[in-house]
This record gives structure tokens, sequence and C-alpha cells, in this order.
């Protein structure tokens, strides 16, 4: 009696926020108010306000003195902006050319609206329905452009590390089955498992030894694989490494070839490597997060031959394929190995129920409750279209191209590699320098003053220990003239510095 007295005084108050049948004007009425403060970030003339830290610490709306205080739509957003949108970073700006953050298309962000508001879980058909079968479709089209057999299957991810995550216990579970009859998903590790052995190159991504230490293998499992002047993987060092291995007593299980690393865009080459995977008996995965989707492209078609001999990829769609985040994808050749990735519970996805017609995506994802992200991407490709999307990235490719060879020749840089994919490693030279110790001190000032100034923001990497900046070029309505903008605050800045000390 005293709970059906509770519930029948319940206030009101609040549930007119949720989303249903009820609120329908009101969330009309929300989004479009929305969007009139994003529209209005767009507006803004640099890439960053240049707020100190300390200063945006101090905001008084950071944390509200009163946590039961309410405010009004109108209240939060303004709120919002004054905290949030007024200093946060604009990845569409074309002064910034840092990081692997794309612009990202308007279908997208509608997909993702839609997504969103509907809340569709995808990890089960009774929760998913018909979302289950879009992104096995889109899932299907990335597949047959790699080339992979009708056999192959991926899923959804949160990104590039989760996928090379899924690559590394497949190929580590699938070795000690194969090889060794050990069901690791099952029983545990094993003493054979301490033997085994990765195999990238030395420019490949951090997530591949950070990826080994998670799965108990530790860093030591991973052997970097030197690369030529091109900042490419050598097949021959690899080849010779494998052997190497052997003779340590160790047990060479994968090698993961880069296609487009994240500091020079440089694509491994593929053909090569296939064949020394197959000679070796060992996984072949494609890290494909940056320059993957370039398999739309008819100018990176050489550097893509042999991806088809993977027996994994990863790709990131939300790098450059001008999707928000997320919007990652792994891919196995075989379907019949997620069986090392898969789990069944009673309440969620019983074997006994398992139904072809009625998948559970669940099984292959290491997640459980995920997001319909599948969906932005299909409004992407069904609204804007594969050939556009390959005129940008062929466009930001080009554009990377041009600006190597306006600055290459000039006396106060000094370049790393020329362009393959989209990004640009250089450094400024300060005339008269030769101590490699100040010429990292310049560029880190130049870094951090075009950042801290809100003029431009360009990232910086090391090679041979040494401080580079680096451009990375997504944003296909960035111009010649832009960068070469940003080219002038760095001579500016550089010299400035060289001025002061």
């Amino acid at each position: 009696m005293l709970i059906e007295t509770k519930l029948k005084q319940r206030p009101d108050i609040g549930t007119a926020h949720l989303f249903d049948v009820n609120s329908k004007k009101t969330y009309a009425a929300y989004v479009q108010k929305t969007t009139a403060y994003i529209t209005n970030f767009l507006d803004q003339d640099h890439f960053y306000s240049g707020i100190e830290p300390k200063a945006l610490r101090a905001k008084k709306t950071l944390l509200s003195a009163n946590p039961e205080e309410t405010l009004t739509i109108d209240e939060a957003l303004q709120e919002i902006k004054e905290l949030y949108l007024d200093h946060t970073i604009s990845f569409q700006h074309p002064t910034y050319v840092a990081h692997l953050n794309c612009p990202v298309v308007l279908p997208a962000l509608l997909g993702d609206l839609i997504a969103s508001a509907v809340n569709t879980a995808v990890e089960t058909w009774d929760q998913s329905t018909a979302a289950t079968l879009i992104e096995e479709e889109v899932i299907r089209w990335i597949s047959d452009l790699f080339h992979f057999p009708a056999s192959s299957d991926g899923v959804f991810t949160s990104g590039g590390t989760q996928s090379n995550f899924m690559a590394l216990l497949m190929a580590r579970d699938h070795y000690a089955y194969t090889h060794y009859g050990l069901n690791i998903k099952q029983h545990g590790w094993s003493d054979v498992v301490s033997k085994f052995r990765i195999f990238c190159s030395e420019k490949a991504h951090f997530s591949i030894k950070k990826n080994a230490a998670l799965l108990g293998m530790g860093y030591d499992a991973v052997i970097p694989i030197t690369t030529d002047t091109h900042m490419k993987m050598d097949p021959h060092a690899l080849a010779l490494s494998i052997e190497r291995e052997k003779q340590k007593g160790n047990i060479p299980i994968a090698v993961v070839a880069t296609i487009g690393t994240t500091d020079f865009g440089s694509f491994d080459p593929l053909e090569p490597i296939a064949t020394i995977a197959k000679e070796s008996k060992i996984w072949l995965h494609a890290d494909g997060a940056y320059g993957g989707c370039y398999v739309l492209t008819e100018t990176h078609t050489k550097q893509l031959k042999g991806i088809e001999h993977a027996d994994s990829i990863t790709i990131d769609f939300h790098k450059t394929l001008f999707q928000p985040v997320c919007s990652s994808a792994f891919i196995a050749k075989e379907k019949e190995n997620f069986k090392y990735i898969s789990h069944y519970a009673d309440y969620l996805n019983p074997l006994e129920s398992r139904n072809e017609e009625q998948p559970n995506l669940i099984e292959k994802s290491i997640q459980t409750t995920r997001r319909f992200d599948a969906l932005k991407l299909w409004f992407t490709l069904k609204m804007t279209g594969v050939k556009t999307i390959a005129y940008f990235l062929e466009t930001v490719h080009h554009l990377a191209v041009a600006l190597y060879h306006s600055i290459k020749d000039d006396p106060c840089f000094e370049m790393a590699h020329q362009p393959e994919l989209s990004t640009l490693v250089f450094r400024y030279k300060a005339m008269g320098i030769t101590a490699n110790s100040m010429h990292d001190t310049i560029n880190m000032y130049i870094k951090n003053t075009l950042f801290k100034s809100g003029q431009a923001s360009v990232a910086s990497t090391k090679l041979d220990g040494s401080v580079y900046l680096k451009f990375t070029l997504l944003n296909p309505k960035t111009t010649l003239d832009d960068l070469m903008h940003i080219i002038g605050m760095m001579k500016q800045k550089g010299q400035e510095y060289s001025t002061n000390n």
C-alpha cells in the first residue's frame, strides 16, 4: 500500500525531458536551439581561443554551485557555449592540421542524430533488427572493396586500437589452437604462448605494443622491423628477423603491415610481406586505420595491391571517411575465426537460440552494448556517394604533395620524407645553428606558441631522436594558400625565437 501511495505521489516534473511521443515538440525545439549554437561555433575566426588551462578550470560554470539546481534549455546552452563551444578545437578550421581528426559530412551527422535519438543497441537481434542488417551490408561493402571472399565478416568497433586488439587476439588464439591444440579462451595461459612473437614496422602504431601487453604477452612479444628511406617496412629485414626469433626458440605467429603510418602515411609493401607470412605460416594483419579508406581511390591502387592476402584488416572511417567518432571496423577473412571472441550468455544470446536469420552481432564484438555507428556511414554512402568521397581523399593527398614541392627547397625547412598519403613531416632549421637540441627547442616553441595563440595547430613527432613538426591534411576544402599561411607563421615564430634567444 505504501509503495502504491508513493507511486501516485511522485512528481511529474522532469518527465517532460524523456524522449517519447509526448515530447516531440519539445525535442524539435531543443534541436533547433542547439543547432543555432553549433552553427555559431562554425563562425569562429580561430581554430582555438587560446585560453589558458588555469583560466578554463576557473570558470564558474564548470561545476554548478548547487547540484540540485536545474537550468532551462537556453541557460544550459549558454553555459556550454561559454565553457566548451567557445574554447574547443575546431577540426574543420583551415589552420588545424595537427592530428587525424577529419571534418565530417552532413549526411553522417544526420545518421548520428537518428542513432542517438532512437538509441538502438546493436548487440542482439531483438534490440536491433534492421540495424543489424544495415551494419552487415556496410561491412560487406567494405569487405568486397578489399576483395575478401564471401566467407569473410566484420564488425564495427570504437577505433583502430580496438580493431588491432581483436586482430592480435584472433591471431594468437588461432595459432595456439591450430598448432598446439590450446584453447586459450577456455583454459587460459600456457607457457608456450610466452614464446609467441608478432612482427611490425618500427613506424607501426603504438597500439600493437599496447595490445600485446593487454593480451598478457608483453611489449617484448612485438619485434620492430627496420624501415627503408620511405618509412616502409623492409621485407628482407622481416624475413631475417623471423628466422632470428626461431633460432632463439621463439615462435613467430603474426605480422602487422601498416597501411598508412600515423606519422608518415607510408604503406608497407603488402605483396612481399604477404609472401613471407604465407611461407612462415603466420597471420597477416593489415592496419589500415589511416590509409585503408584509400581503397576507394585510383591514386593508391598500387600501394594497396596485395591487401586481399591479409587475414584481417583494420579500417577507421572516422579518420579518412569524414565520419564523426566513433566509426571503425575490424574485418576477418574467415568469419569462423570470430569464435575466438564470441561468448554466449543465457540472458542475452543463448547458444541454443542461435539463428542465422536473426544474427546477434555481439558474437563478433568484444563490446556488449554498442551504438548503431554504421548508420552515419550508410547515410554518407547514400547521399555523398563513393566517387565524391574518393575525390576528397585524392584532393588531400595531392595537397600534401603540392605543399612538399612548395617548401622542399626552402632553406628554412628540412623535409623528412615525400608524402605518400596526406601527411608531411618536416622541421624548421634556424640559420647558423647546428645543434639538434636547439632545433628541437625552436620547433617545439613554434608548435606551442602557435597553439596557445589560437593561430594554428600543428603536430610534433620524433625522427631518429630529433623533434619534427607534422601537417596532417584531411580537409578537402583546405587550400595551398591556407597551408602557406601557416608556413609563414612558422617562419615568423622561428625567427622570433632566434632573435630573442
